[in-house]
């Protein structure tokens, strides 16, 4: 088993997975302060939870958005495990032709994505990824990774909104029972919630028309599996997806 981590703006993601099975996936808060003793406490916890000995962890992989807490998160593991985690990056090999205008930006987490995307659906395929910022990554029918757009997640456009108006609440993000709202908590609820869904479906159908067919369809990410039954087309939801493309690229750089 290897530890898989995803590094993202919100959140820190550890997985714990091999060719079987997933063992777990569990969230924790990003935080800058945080030094590698700390986040060795979080990982140490984790592992104690899902009733995991330290031992069978036999690598680790790591994808990150976030550079300032690279050290920390590498110093951790390897005051956990006595090594230091790969880090998903340039020169790493991924088996995915990244035709982009400068293929080194594009972020590590849709890299991710896109190879374990490449391994478990039909292609062409769009994957959704929906986190601080939603995702959405193109590999046409060939195996090549062809752009995609970037859009401000939920909870940002869900923040902006309540931050920038004097009378507009912060709310939680459930799912409303009807678009049209009957007060201004369900109203902002069902604009967040269904214009997301609205916005996805009209890009999806927009990739379709320069792709000049019909996409396998996969979403990823905290928030994608409560957007995605609001929209119309039919997206799988993959709540691993970003573990499975670390063991790939893990077991592709051993």
């Amino acid at each position: 088993m290897i530890l898989a981590i995803d590094m993202g703006n919100t959140n820190i993601v550890f997985g714990g997975i091999d060719s079987a099975q997933t063992y777990f996936v569990e969230r924790i808060t990003t935080d800058h302060v945080k030094t590698g003793l700390e986040y060795a406490v979080n990982i140490k916890n984790i592992l104690e939870i899902h009733k995991i000995d330290k031992s069978r962890v036999e690598g680790a992989i790591m994808s990150s958005v976030v550079p300032p807490l690279n050290a920390p998160i590498s110093s951790a593991v390897n005051k956990l495990f006595g090594f230091r985690p790969k880090l998903v990056g340039s020169g790493m090999k991924t088996g995915l032709n990244i035709i982009m205008d400068n293929p080194k930006t594009v972020g590590s987490d849709m890299i991710v994505d896109a190879v374990a995307a490449l391994k478990e659906y039909p292609l062409p395929s769009i994957v959704i990824d929906m986190g601080t910022a939603t995702t959405m990554s193109v590999i046409d029918k060939k195996g090549n990774y062809i752009g995609g757009v970037i859009f401000p997640g939920l909870r940002v456009s869900l923040d902006s909104l309540s931050s920038k108006t004097a009378q507009l609440p912060f709310i939680s993000l459930d799912i409303p029972q009807k678009v049209i709202g009957k007060n201004t908590i369900d109203c902002m609820r069902s604009g967040i919630m269904y214009g997301s869904a609205g916005m996805i479906d009209g890009i999806i159908d927009r990739m379709e028309a320069e792709l000049g067919e019909p996409a396998s369809i996969v979403a990823t990410g905290g928030l994608s599996r409560f957007v995605a039954p609001l929209c119309r087309h039919k997206i799988i939801y993959d709540e691993a997806l970003l573990m499975k493309g670390l063991w790939i690229l893990y077991e592709k750089n051993r």
